[in-house]
């Protein structure tokens, strides 16, 4: 398969998953339809590894590594997803996910003690300016509910849309350390996977929220298109491109998925956005190419060069997309 037909792929797939989590929304609770979606995507992995002849055991030392993973990347990240988009329009949330592109880089240093080059901190400020202006109005109105003795809930999807792409940026440098251990890219993301689904079943059951079988078809056409497209196909496309072309090019799916997520949303939610929303879009998705466009410096870890990559080059790549 082409380069360019994989680079395709991988957008168009995430592009779509922010709306597709939409349509699981209502009759089951955001965490149990998390854990539907990734222990059918981890059976499924683990299935493609024994065909392939692969043994699923890992050791010790990756499996804490892999756990580490599935909790920032497939727990904690997409349980605070699902929860936002009960209150913000779904292409909003795509657009703080390219965020990640400034947050890993920050993860990084706090993990590793990478530099962050200047070109990465001023494309970073002038992000925040256009999401400033991209939630002005919302939030302006949300402070105002809040003081009528309104719930204000348009502030909490914001919140859990910003942790949720921090935690995914935390996820994205462990990623770094997972490789060290492993080379074996879909048996180390079953085991993630699996280990972030049993994390949010405890979560799921301590916070008392139901298991229940939906009876909605739109909800297992999500379920099995987020499952196998959104988290199979999509991240086996999306490596594939990194190992071909390089992270440096293949991380421009990050700048592509929340076009393509803000157009759906105004096409099947009724999303209206101003001009000043349309503005804030364009100064936050032109920063993030802007920094994508840096020099990749060396990595600070004593790793090789094989088992990891130079941290703004592909720390700053977005592979945990909803």
């Amino acid at each position: 398969m082409s380069s360019p037909l994989l680079f395709a792929i991988a957008a168009l797939i995430w592009g779509s998953t922010f709306f597709a989590i939409t349509l699981q929304l209502g009759e089951v609770a955001p965490a149990v339809s998390v854990v539907y979606r990734f222990g059918l995507a981890s059976a499924t992995l683990f299935a493609w590894c024994l065909l392939r002849g692969d043994k699923l055991r890992l050791p010790w030392r990756a499996q804490r590594w892999v756990m580490l993973q599935g909790f920032f990347t497939f727990a904690l990240s997409y349980v605070c997803t699902y929860g936002s988009e009960q209150y913000l329009v779904s292409g909003l949330v795509a657009v703080l996910f390219a965020l990640m592109v400034f947050w890993t880089p920050i993860c990084s240093r706090i993990a590793f003690g990478t530099p962050i080059s200047w070109r990465t901190w001023a494309a970073g400020m002038i992000a925040i300016a256009g999401v400033t202006m991209l939630f002005y109005n919302s939030i302006a109105g949300a402070w105002k509910e809040i003081a009528g003795g309104g719930t204000g809930h348009f502030l909490l999807g914001l919140i859990l849309a910003l942790v949720a792409t921090i935690a995914s940026s935390a996820g994205t440098v462990v990623v770094a350390k997972v490789r060290e251990q492993s080379s074996n890219l879909m048996l180390t993301m079953a085991w993630s996977m699996f280990w972030g689904t049993a994390m949010v079943v405890v979560w799921a059951l301590a916070t008392g929220q139901p298991f229940v079988l939906p009876s909605a078809p739109r909800y297992w056409m999500a379920l099995l298109y987020l499952s196998l497209f959104g988290s199979v196909i999509a991240f086996n496309a999306y490596f594939t491109l990194i190992n071909r072309i390089g992270s440096a090019k293949a991380v421009y799916i990050g700048v592509v998925t929340p076009v393509i997520s803000v157009l759906l949303s105004i096409q099947l939610e009724h999303y209206r956005p101003g001009p000043v929303e349309w503005l804030g879009m364009a100064v936050c998705l032109a920063s993030v190419a802007w920094a994508l466009r840096a020099p990749a410096t060396a990595p600070a870890t004593a790793s090789s060069p094989s088992t990891q990559p130079a941290p703004e080059a592909s720390l700053a790549a977005i592979p945990e997309v909803p």
